[in-house]
């Protein structure tokens, strides 16, 4: 699992930013994978267990155009 980085309120926002990206485009797919994975896990746990979005039992909708 991930680990929390606090900052500096004095650091400058675009240094943050730039660090963050690079660490992500070190990345590779198979870990920016498993981290997505974590963090949906995550969002359950901190909304008691249930998840953010549920399906709405409609299924795929394709509508046609009206031209």
């Amino acid at each position: 699992m991930g680990s929390l980085k606090l900052y500096s309120s004095d650091i400058p926002r675009d240094s943050i930013v730039a660090e963050r990206e690079a660490i992500y485009l070190n990345r590779s797919a198979e870990q920016k994978f498993y981290a997505l994975l974590n963090l949906n896990r995550i969002s359950v746990q901190m909304n008691g267990g249930n998840p953010l979005k549920t399906p709405q039992g409609k299924g795929i909708i394709i509508r046609k155009s009206n031209i």
